[in-house]
C-alpha cells in the first residue's frame, strides 16, 4: 500500500506542466519524435555540407565589405535573409550565434542589429525547445530517481528564474541552454519570456562591439594573431553579464532559503 502511494507521489513530481501524463499501458505517439528527428537530421546535413564554414568568423570577416554593400543596397531583403539564417543556425545548433550577433551590429547597427538578433535567437531557441521537449521529457521520466525528481520539481517551480540566470550568465553554450529545459517539460511561455529577456544584455553588448569590427581586425593584424571571438569578449562585458546573472539569482536564492525554513 505504501509502495503505491510512493509511486503516485513520484508521478506527481514528474507530471509535465500543462499536459496530462500518459495513461497506464498507453505508449506515446511516435509522431512526437518526428520534429526532433528532423532537426537532428537537418543539423547533421548542415555539418556534412560544411555550411558551418560559411558562417564562421573568418568567412564573414573576409566578405564583410560585400555583405555591407548588399545591406546598403537591399536593407529590407538583407535583414529578412539575416533573420532567417540566424533562426536556422540556432535551430540546427550550429555554434555561430555569437558570430552572427557581432555581425548584426556591424551590418545593421547596434540597435536594429540587436533587435534582429534577439528575436531570431528567441524564435530559433523556441522551435528547438518545442521539438525536443516531448522526446527529452519522456527520457527523464524513464530515468527518474529520487534526486532527479527533486531537481525536476525544483526546476519547474522556479523555471523562469533558472532560465533567466542561465541566459544572463555567459557560461554555458547557447544550444545547451536551449535543450536542457526540455528535460523538465518547462512551459513554452516561460521558456520564451525568459529567453527573450535573458539574452538581451549579451546580444546588445556583442552587437555594440560589432560596430567596431574594423578596429578589432586592425588590432589583431597589428599583433600578428588571428581574429577570434575572444577579441570581442572583453573583461568588462563578461564581468557585467556575470553581475547581472548574480542579481537575477538573488530571488531564486531567497525562495530556496525560505522553502528550507518552512520545511524545518
Amino acid at each position: 500500500m505504501s509502495h503505491g502511494v510512493s509511486n503516485r507521489a513520484g508521478d506527481k513530481a514528474l507530471k509535465p506542466s500543462g499536459r496530462k501524463p500518459p495513461e497506464p499501458g498507453m505508449r506515446p505517439s511516435p509522431w512526437r519524435f518526428v520534429p526532433f528527428a528532423l532537426l537532428v537530421m537537418g543539423g547533421a546535413a548542415c555539418y556534412a555540407l560544411g555550411l558551418q564554414d560559411y558562417v564562421s568568423l573568418s568567412a564573414l570577416v573576409n566578405h564583410r565589405e560585400a555583405l555591407s554593400a548588399y545591406v546598403d543596397t537591399h536593407p529590407f531583403r538583407s535583414g529578412a535573409a539575416f533573420f532567417a539564417v540566424y533562426v536556422a543556425i540556432v535551430v540546427f545548433s550550429i555554434p555561430a550565434a555569437s558570430v552572427l550577433t557581432i555581425f548584426s551590429g556591424f551590418l545593421f547597427g547596434c540597435i536594429l542589429g540587436g533587435v534582429i538578433a534577439v528575436f531570431a535567437a528567441t524564435l530559433g531557441s523556441s522551435l528547438l525547445f518545442v521539438a525536443a521537449r516531448g522526446v527529452l521529457s519522456d527520457l527523464l521520466r524513464r530515468l527518474a530517481g529520487p534526486s532527479l525528481e527533486r531537481l525536476a520539481d525544483g526546476f519547474r517551480r522556479n523555471a523562469f528564474l533558472y532560465l533567466l540566470i542561465l541566459r544572463l550568465a555567459p557560461i554555458f553554450p547557447f544550444f545547451i541552454v536551449n535543450i536542457a529545459p526540455a528535460f523538465f517539460d518547462v512551459k513554452l511561455r516561460t521558456f520564451v519570456v525568459a529567453t527573450l529577456i535573458g539574452i538581451v544584455p549579451a546580444t546588445f553588448a556583442y552587437a555594440w562591439l560589432g560596430r567596431g569590427l574594423d578596429e578589432v581586425i586592425a588590432r589583431a593584424a597589428a599583433t600578428g594573431g588571428e581574429l577570434s571571438l575572444s577579441d570581442f569578449a572583453t573583461a568588462d562585458i563578461s564581468l557585467a553579464l556575470v553581475a547581472l546573472a548574480l542579481i537575477a539569482a538573488l530571488p531564486l536564492a531567497f525562495r530556496i532559503v525560505q522553502s528550507r525554513r518552512k520545511r524545518a
